[in-house]
């Protein structure tokens, strides 16, 4: 039998990469197998996928030749990375640029790539319904991995430009439904009411990027949006309801407001909103759930979240 092919996933002990080393770990005819890259091997997240069969080794995105040892010798690798470890567009474009390099000099054969849209391409910074931020972004964690896109493309590095969306999991945490001053339990978010707005599964995302890496080099060079749903802020709240068993009220709240509140990263969030709004057809359009249910049939609509996760969810 001939050995498997050696995939490098970055981030392995975050919600992507941990997605992608479990998908591809708990997958045994893909013919893969991992190397998990993690700044600290030692934490328990990284000896829980040791356990699992990973192979487990030190990658540090500001340490580059960490991270060229790390690809070296592995067939492909599952990219991501992280503005919200410190919030900086000009240090994430640091970090895609020593992956690049790295997926360069290694002769990596199949990059996936967790990306976004540039959000810039609909919406010029001159355009004046949203501030700019960082000096030169709407969206600075969408913008910047944008940028990125180019950089593999202009390296010549094989890779499938896999872009995400809002996480499902948002709702678990700060964005899930809270208890008003009236009693009733609501949906709060700065979005627009009869919009769509595209979530997934954030363990979709490595299941697809498996798919993916799978489906080999018809893949190299594709951009796949992906999404589980697409639903309005009354959808969401109305199923969320159902599955707690108390109703929950969807209450939109203006993207200037949004900004004004005193809230962490308030500007990038309410910008990151108006985009999913503004340019609701162009976003989630771009994410044809019949298209990736052909790609990963395992693809998770909310309801299948629900089923699983309803649980968790805290209520006051």
């Amino acid at each position: 039998m001939s050995a498997k092919k050696v995939v490098a996933v970055a981030g392995a002990t975050g919600a992507q990469g941990g997605g992608a080393a479990r998908a591809i770990l708990a997958d045994p005819d893909s013919g893969f197998t991992v190397r998990a890259l993690t700044r600290n091997p030692g934490s328990p997240a990284a000896k829980e996928l040791a356990q699992l069969g990973a192979e487990v080794v030190r990658a540090d995105f500001s340490d580059e030749p960490t991270v060229r040892a790390a690809l070296e010798g592995a067939y492909g690798a599952f990219l991501v990375t992280n503005f919200w470890a410190h919030g900086s567009a000009a240090k994430e474009r640091e970090e895609i640029e020593v992956l690049v390099r790295a997926a360069k000099s290694a002769g990596l054969r199949h990059v996936v790539w967790s990306t976004l849209e540039d959000t810039r391409e609909l919406l010029p910074l001159r355009d004046e319904r949203m501030p700019v931020l960082q000096e030169h972004y709407n969206v600075p964690h969408f913008d910047v991995k944008g940028e990125g896109n180019e950089l593999f493309r202009q390296a010549g590095v094989p890779t499938t430009f896999l872009n995400t969306t809002f996480y499902f999991q948002g709702f678990l945490s700060s964005m899930g439904p809270k208890r008003a001053e009236d009693g009733v339990l609501t949906l709060t978010l700065p979005f627009e009411d009869g919009k769509l707005l595209a979530g997934v599964d954030v363990n979709d995302i490595g299941r697809t990027a498996l798919a993916l890496l799978k489906g080999g080099e018809r893949f190299i060079g594709r951009t796949v949006g992906l999404a589980g749903d697409h639903l309005t802020g009354a959808q969401y709240a109305r199923k969320l309801g159902a599955a707690i068993g108390e109703p929950v009220r969807f209450q939109p709240v203006p993207y200037d407001v949004f900004r004004s509140l005193d809230i962490p990263a308030g500007e990038e969030i309410a910008n990151m909103f108006q985009y999913y709004g503004d340019f609701d057809q162009e976003f989630t359009g771009a994410r044809d759930l019949n298209l990736l249910r052909g790609i990963n049939p395992a693809l998770k609509s909310f309801d299948d979240w629900l089923a699983e996760n309803a649980a968790n969810i805290q209520v006051d």
